[in-house]
């Protein structure tokens, strides 16, 4: 006769099915509230989101750009290309004024910066017998569609030296530039990044021809090409639910175990999306995948509680009895889990970058939220629901089935295959440490390496990059002054002393400052004589030289106190941009004084220099945080040290594999990633912490460890299994995304997920072998069929019989 147990129930547990009810109507209300907010979550694309805002970089450049955003991160290129002829045929300098002029026109455009072969500002330079001379490229009151005309616009083109940053290199295409203003001028309200990218291809479709190709590049237009991927993001959560809808009814063989927790699982998701409306919150261009890892981790939860429910039918007891004696097994596993991813993610918040904070927000909402809809609510529902009666009858197949599967990973408890693992564990760890060293910081491809290298943006990068000698790389060093002392030769000579130094740096492609421009006017204004480009020391003739230059003050005085270096890098990786940092900070050791001090500042290259400090300082901290935090978790409900290192090991070990992944496939450590090193260790510790649960409940029953873990595989390895395989099934689906950095989150969620997996089926009973073997022996006196591992599987009523409790309850015999 199969034995029962009734559980004498917490008063949480009593409590929660005794209002069952109230709780399940209001739990329909607060999801049709949160469902009507939910649909007015948009986009955030705030530039400013995606870098670390008190980083000494962006707060200089703050500091010295108050007057004047001329350069920066937010500007935008537009390369106009000739399929047919030359950038001087009448027909193409036609089209190139009018795409000039409605540009201009566009709300957010600083009309006043835009330049293009048509700008009054593009001025060329000459000496002529005349003496020195200068005037516009295009002249208006003199261009005709005259053989003339062209020759003088090239010869024009010539003096200006604007050959290969607004010309390109084989006269076939020109570039129009300008700087995107954060806030509408006529609105007053922030710009509209996507309105905007949307206007600029709707230019770009009205003038584009097989004889004409343009090209849009430009930090604006790559967060707008980010936030059109979010459509397919959507196809791809959508891709992932039904694989997880098709694998859960196969497990579960019932519709009802399968709608069920899938539909509390979306309701975790909707109530996340609500609350961040509520909250003033939008998805950012990273926090966007989080709903899908909510989702994911709901799911995983949900599992564990349809596989119990299961289990509970399946020994006789009706569906609200089956409902409350899940709920009281798995809650504090559970509750323990969550409260260690929601944590996890909440570290994240210690990195001062927007983006990530925003992501670790929207982490934390909506691992709390699963408490509430998987821990809670779910058991709730299937009270009402129960499982069909072909559900009861798998579980019960599943349960007395013997499996070669499960037996041969029980094996891995046994001690002498243990020691084995361990070998085995230790070789991957040496293997993850050589191969990790070559793991880089930041961004390791050109162009906008979160997009795919064939995407529309990064084919334009590359034609401009190819057909033009500039760089969407750019620096702006500040050299500040006392008011009125920065034409003194003595800072004239040190800008002109750091830009040599710059130039010889490995990675600097040009460099542009107000002594190089004063050394031409030299040059220039004596008869192109080579002796005189130099700086004078008489700083009478140097301030006469600079007065072309247009120093920009930064306060309402007019009182000029700084002057700026513009650097032009061949690239964005962590070396090159490192090299420049150093040089920098090298000479302004030497030479800070009370008279001129350095400094970085603006750029969307100091930007990705300044991202990169604080990724590189923050990996380290994250990972002492996180496994900090599921540490002491777990020390607290196990009360064991034991048990803490059988569940951190496995996690560890998939960190340091995972990292030496990132090394192999070139993926760097940034914003995109750094995050899921967190995200994997707050999703797979659930994996640890279940499976150590339901094992140390057998292990105080007094079996040997090969069968407590045996029958642990049977019921929560089960679910373990699935829920890992269904997790990386439907993460990478991701890699197929065209956004790149979805596809890498991808690619090391789905390893990060499978290894967590097979770390807790494999290294966790290892480890638990070795570490509670004396625990294990004095517990209880296992009989000798259990020491020798004779006995294969218990019997369903031995099963019954010998039912965990939850810790910290009792229970009394019935029946």
């Amino acid at each position: 006769m199969t034995r029962l147990y009734h559980y004498e129930f917490s008063r949480l547990t009593q409590a929660i099915f005794h209002y069952r009810g109230l709780i399940l109507l209001l739990s329909v209300f607060i999801t049709l509230f949160l469902g009507y907010r939910a649909a007015f979550v948009e986009p955030d694309t705030r530039l400013e989101r995606l870098i670390p805002a008190t980083h000494e970089y962006v707060l200089t450049g703050r500091e010295f750009m108050r007057e004047d955003r001329s350069t920066g991160g937010s500007f935008i290129r537009v390369a106009v290309a000739s399929k047919t002829g030359s950038v001087f045929d009448y027909q193409y300098l036609n089209t190139l004024q009018q795409i000039s002029d409605e540009i201009s026109l566009l709300d957010g455009v600083d009309t006043a910066g835009l330049k293009s072969l048509w700008s009054p500002s593009m001025l060329w330079f000459a000496i002529t017998p005349e003496g020195y001379s200068s005037g516009p490229v295009i002249d208006n009151s003199q261009f005709a569609d005259t053989p003339e005309s062209r020759a003088q616009i090239r010869v024009n083109t010539l003096r200006a030296g604007i050959v290969g940053s607004y010309v390109s290199n084989d006269f076939t295409a020109s570039i129009i530039d300008f700087q995107v203003l954060p806030a509408n001028p006529r609105t007053r309200q922030a710009l509209d990044y996507n309105a905007f990218a949307d206007e600029l291809e709707r230019v770009r479709s009205k003038y584009q021809s097989d004889d004409l190709q343009i090209h849009i590049i430009g930090d604006v237009k790559k967060v707008a090409d980010l936030v059109d991927g979010f459509e397919q993001i959507a196809l791809f959560f959508l891709a992932a639910a039904l694989i997880t809808l098709v694998l859960l009814f196969k497990y579960s063989r019932c519709l009802k175990s399968t709608l069920v927790p899938l539909g509390c699982s979306l309701v975790a998701v909707v109530w996340q999306l609500g609350i961040l409306n509520l909250l003033g919150y939008g998805l950012g261009v990273f926090s966007v995948l989080v709903p899908f890892l909510v989702f994911a981790i709901a799911v995983s939860h949900g599992v564990q509680v349809i596989n119990g429910v299961a289990h509970e039918a399946a020994k006789g007891r009706s569906r609200i009895a089956a409902a409350k004696v899940t709920f009281h097994l798995l809650h504090r596993a559970g509750l323990l889990a969550l409260l260690s991813d929601g944590i996890g993610f909440a570290t994240l918040f210690v990195i001062d970058i927007g983006a990530i904070k925003d992501l670790a927000m929207v982490a934390s909402v909506g691992v709390a939220l699963v408490i509430i809809s998987n821990l809670l609510l779910l058991p709730i529902v299937m009270s009402y629901v129960g499982v069909t009666q072909g559900c009861i009858d798998h579980a019960q197949y599943k349960l007395e089935e013997r499996s070669s599967l499960w037996e041969g990973l029980a094996l891995f408890a046994d001690p002498n295959i243990a020691r084995r693992t361990l070998v085995v564990v230790a070789l991957l760890i040496a293997g993850g440490v050589y191969l990790s060293q070559d793991l880089k910081i930041g961004d390791l491809d050109k162009g906008a390496p979160e997009l795919r290298a064939d995407s529309r943006y990064n084919l334009d990068n590359n034609f401009i990059t190819d057909n033009f000698s500039v760089s969407t790389d750019l620096i702006t060093i500040f050299a500040g002054t006392p008011d009125e002392a920065c034409e003194s030769y003595k800072v004239v000579d040190l800008v002109d002393r750091l830009g040599w130094a710059l130039q010889n740096t490995p990675g600097v492609q040009s460099v542009s400052s107000p002594a190089v421009t004063a050394k031409i006017n030299r040059y220039l204004g004596n008869e192109g004589n080579l002796r005189l480009m130099a700086l004078p020391r008489d700083e009478r003739v140097l301030t006469r030289a600079m007065s072309k230059i247009g120093i920009v003050t930064t306060d309402d005085g007019g009182q000029c106190n700084q002057q700026r270096l513009h650097i032009e890098l061949a690239d964005h990786k962590q070396s090159t941009l490192l090299a420049v940092t150093d040089t920098v900070h090298q000479f302004a050791a030497e030479h800070d004084d009370a008279d001129v001090w350095f400094r970085l500042g603006d750029g969307n290259a100091a930007y990705e220099a300044a991202t990169n400090e604080v990724i590189e300082k923050a990996q380290n901290q994250i990972l002492i945080y996180v496994y900090s935090v599921v540490a002491l978790m777990c020390l607290l409900m196990f009360r064991s040290f034991r048990a803490v290192i059988c569940i951190l090991v496995p996690l560890a070990l998939t960190s340091l594999l995972c990292q030496a992944l990132m090394a192999q496939l070139g993926i760097g450590i940034k914003v995109a990633t750094l995050p899921v090193i967190a995200l994997g260790v707050g999703i797979g510790v659930d994996y640890g912490i279940y499976i150590y649960s339901r094992l140390d409940s057998y292990l105080k029953l007094g079996h040997s460890m090969r069968i407590a873990y045996l029958e642990t595989l049977k019921t929560t390895g089960k679910a373990v299994s699935f829920t890992g395989m269904t997790l990386a099934v439907g993460v990478a689906t991701w890699i197929f995304s065209p956004i790149k950095f979805q596809a890498d989150m991808g690619v090391l969620l789905t390893f990060m997920f499978l290894l967590n997996m097979i770390g807790a089926l494999t290294l966790l009973p290892a480890l638990a072998g070795l570490l509670l073997r004396q625990a294990s022996q004095t517990a209880g006196a296992p009989s000798s069929a259990d020491q020798d591992g004779d006995k294969p599987v218990l019997a369903d009523a031995q099963i019954a019989a010998t039912e965990p409790p939850a810790t910290g309850h009792t229970k009394t015999l019935a029946g």
